[in-house]
């Protein structure tokens, strides 16, 4: 399968990754990737930047190296129904838009907190991806989580790290492999990432392709395949939910 595209990754910005913009791209181009996304923690996540980061990005080249560069945001889900750390009109500045539930940000609920907090997430026409949707410390019903990703045109990711052993989400294995049999059942494109916090780590996807290769899952279903495909499907989402209201 090709592997043109890694969109979950943080700089030295984000408070704890190692890297800088230009190292980060200049790792994705050695490593053959034509697209590279920079989605930096929001604002409420301990070291993180402030909005005025994330309405500055425009001063940023979009190519370096020969990889197209897309600069964006990791928003932190914070409650219950959804809720985002960053302003609407800070959102529609940026080229990207994932949202995760993170501890230091909010705290685990029951299975049905969870998965109402994911789920409202999916239902913002502003958020592209769901980050690693895996994390056991937020048990939620994937089942559901996948209905609302497809009706609400949601990019679900697989997130290398949190399959990498020794990291901090717990039953990511078993939760990716539920939330992919869900998604080859009901056609629902997913996005593999490496959510890298240091410039070697770009592109990583030695423990989530084994999986979906190892469940026959769908190629025409990654959108890591193409640029096109990517982007096409996070303009699906945003043209139905966004900007033709």
């Amino acid at each position: 399968m090709n592997y043109v595209l890694d969109v979950h990754t943080h700089t030295l910005t984000s408070g704890h990754a190692y890297s800088t913009i230009k190292e980060m791209a200049e790792a994705a181009s050695e490593k053959g990737l034509h697209l590279l996304g920079i989605t930096e923690h929001a604002p409420l996540m301990d070291g993180a930047p402030n909005w005025i980061y994330f309405s500055n990005l425009r001063v940023v080249p979009r190519q370096m190296y020969g990889v197209e560069l897309m600069l964006g945001v990791e928003l932190n889900i914070l409650d219950y129904d959804g809720h985002l750390d960053l302003d609407p009109a800070v959102m529609d500045r940026v080229d990207l838009r994932i949202a995760s539930l993170h501890d230091l940000c909010i705290a685990p609920g029951s299975v049905e907190d969870n998965t109402n907090a994911t789920i409202n997430a999916i239902m913002n026409p502003r958020v592209d991806i769901i980050g690693h949707p895996d994390d056991g410390r937020f048990p939620m019903d994937l089942e559901k989580v996948v209905h609302y990703a497809k009706k609400y045109k949601t990019l679900l990711e697989v997130n290398n790290n949190s399959l990498k052993p020794g990291g901090s989400r717990v039953g990511a294995d078993k939760n990716v492999h539920e939330m992919l049999t869900y998604c080859k059942k009901l056609q629902v494109p997913v996005i593999l990432n490496s959510d890298a916090h240091v410039f070697s780590d770009v592109g990583r996807n030695d423990y989530s392709l084994p999986l979906v290769q190892e469940m026959n899952f769908p190629e025409e279903l990654v959108v890591n395949r193409s640029v096109e495909a990517f982007k096409a499907a996070i303009a699906d989402k945003r043209n139905t939910f966004l900007y033709n209201k």
